[in-house]
């Protein structure tokens, strides 16, 4: 859609995409943004407990770094290359069982120190880790309701019982707002990965009252929500620091 020297080039199938090979394809596959953006989750509900084990807390933001940041994402890559990355598809597979491994040891770890209650947490994010990725059941868990509920309620939930070793109405509550958050996260994302990965062209104009126009492209279209993900990202992270801070003072 873009073009560079009269040769028309793709654009990137992320804002945070970087130049395809080598290292920087590895850096892409993490998302960056958005895992900072769920781990921050993660921190959001552990700092809503009424007392917070920061030991339980880092293991549990490692258990998430791994399903998450590389398991998930792994696997999403693995199915259609969105992308697209030259990452073989057999070191893709060794991260996504690797990854999701390396959580559920933490949190098995975790749980039979703290409570065997978290085990159904680990259970229940390997499943997700799965049946979301790799759009299980013909992709009924491949939703904009599973992706809040997975994405964004789930690790609240998992860091406040982790460190509480139970659930009280502020954890819901906090998983409400983690929800809707990351469906907003969702909407916005859905309309630029359609223009960044699947439309060749983009042709028209904006016809203002005063009488001018604006041309439109590529571009134009993705810069607003990007822009606001991009802000989101900052906000929930910030959120989370804030909190972090509010515990230690």
């Amino acid at each position: 859609m873009g073009q560079a020297g009269g040769v028309t080039t793709a654009p990137r199938p992320a804002f945070y995409a970087l130049a395809r090979g080598g290292w920087r394809d590895y850096v892409t596959l993490l998302h960056p943004p958005y895992t900072l953006w769920h781990l921050s989750y993660v921190v959001v509900g552990a700092t809503l407990a009424p007392h917070v084990d920061w030991t339980v807390l880092g293991l549990t933001l490692a258990a998430f770094a791994f399903g998450l940041g590389i398991g998930a994402h792994a696997l999403d890559e693995l199915r259609g290359r969105p992308l697209r990355t030259a990452i073989p598809a057999h070191v893709l597979v060794a991260l996504a069982v690797g990854s999701v491994a390396a959580a559920a040891v933490i949190g098995v770890a975790v749980a039979l120190d703290r409570t065997l209650w978290l085990l159904a947490f680990v259970a229940a994010g390997s499943f997700l880790v799965a049946a979301y990725n790799l759009e299980l059941a013909g992709g009924r868990f491949h939703t904009d309701t599973w992706f809040g509920l997975s994405w964004g309620a789930f690790p609240v939930l998992t860091g406040y019982f982790a460190v509480a070793e139970r659930l009280r109405w502020d954890a819901a509550v906090a998983a409400a707002f983690a929800t809707l958050l990351s469906l907003a996260q969702r909407t916005l994302s859905s309309e630029v990965r359609t223009i960044r990965r699947a439309t060749v062209s983009v042709a028209g104009t904006v016809e203002h009252s005063d009488g001018t126009s604006t041309p439109l492209d590529a571009g134009r279209l993705t810069r607003t929500p990007e822009r606001a993900l991009r802000l989101l990202t900052a906000t929930v992270v910030t959120l989370a620091v804030a909190l972090v801070v509010h515990r230690l003072v």
